[in-house]
């Protein structure tokens, strides 16, 4: 997700303070586990110039970012209806409902101009603290203005309304106008040792990169369909044997090895370094179909992703064929 300034919501440089971390307590504002299925895509960006850098000087952000992005693996698990929370009790500001789950695309560009958020829920907290909600599903939201809300209580459900490129919650937090980074409030960044000091009460599960789904398919499939996670497995008469992987917060110089091993010897591996920084990619490898149909039994893949010799993750799935 990409934000620009829409009008009628306030998006403000990032400042902090060491007492900002005492006086608002967050909850994980979206029902969903974030060490699987869903995953913190993006940190709020505290490089003042025209680079990007998280609270970990790690690349997990971009140019200007002003939020924390709690990602759903595909868009179709927005008919899932995951819940949106209020990360504090708080009041209802503003809200706004009714846009559509299209996303961000050359079509959408201009209709989306101005209202960016889509579908969202700003709360005022005490203390000059303000919590905003983004891209909410359509027709999801279950409070009105005025209203009084609990920290935990929802707000609606995660969508991909205004300027979303995935299905996620675009979470704001912001004291007097000011942005805050709930992850490291007093903006005083140390590399390699991030602050203890957070609004959370629990600290949601961080994620250096990983991988989000893997699969087999007939061929290498299209990235959109991946992403909407509508990728049909292999088949007895496939013209081909493919795994893909499905990953987010890549590096470069990070390693994937692919493998897909079968019945009768069959097997298709690859080590695939990656030559650039990626919020979210895919990578695929396997063999054209030279007989009538695959023999049948199972096969195993496995995706592996390393970082300087670390292994950041390790999935394995089974295909069983008749």
């Amino acid at each position: 997700m990409r934000l620009t300034r829409p009008a009628g919501w306030v998006f403000c440089v990032l400042v902090g303070g060491a007492a900002q971390a005492q006086e608002l307590t967050l909850v994980t504002p979206i029902d969903c586990d974030l060490n699987g299925p869903c995953h913190i895509q993006q940190y709020v960006d505290h490089d003042a110039g025209a680079g990007a850098s998280d609270f970990r000087c790690n690349a997990q952000t971009y140019d200007g970012h002003k939020g924390t992005d709690f990602a759903l693996p595909t868009t179709a698990m927005i008919d899932d209806g995951i819940d949106v929370l209020a990360a504090a009790g708080g009041t209802v500001r503003g809200l706004r409902d009714g846009m559509p789950d299209s996303g961000l695309s050359t079509a959408t560009e201009a209709e989306i101009a101005g209202r960016e958020c889509g579908n969202g829920v700003v709360l005022t907290h005490p203390g000059g603290w303000e919590t905003q909600y983004c891209h909410l599903r359509a027709g999801s939201i279950t409070v009105t203005r005025g209203q009084r809300v609990a920290a935990g209580e929802v707000l609606g459900e995660v969508g991909m309304s205004g300027s979303a490129e995935f299905a996620h919650l675009h979470l704001s937090v912001r004291r007097d106008g000011a942005v805050v980074d709930p992850y490291d409030p007093d903006g005083v960044i140390t590399c390699g040792a991030p602050s203890t000091q957070t609004l959370w009460a629990d600290p949601p599960a961080t994620r250096p990169g990983g991988i989000i789904a893997m699969g087999t398919a007939a061929g290498v499939p299209e990235f959109a369909d991946i992403k909407r996670g509508v990728v049909p497995p292999a088949q007895p008469g496939s013209a081909a044997m493919v795994i893909w992987s499905y990953l987010f917060g890549t590096r470069e110089g990070d390693v994937l090895y692919l493998s897909l091993t079968g019945p009768e010897g069959f097997k298709a591996d690859r080590r695939i370094l990656l030559d650039r920084t990626q919020a979210q990619s895919f990578r695929a490898i396997g063999k054209r179909l030279r007989a009538d149909r695959w023999p049948a039994g199972d096969y195993v893949g496995v995706a592996e992703l390393r970082r300087g010799g670390d292994v950041i993750e390790r999935r394995e799935i089974t295909r069983t064929l008749p």
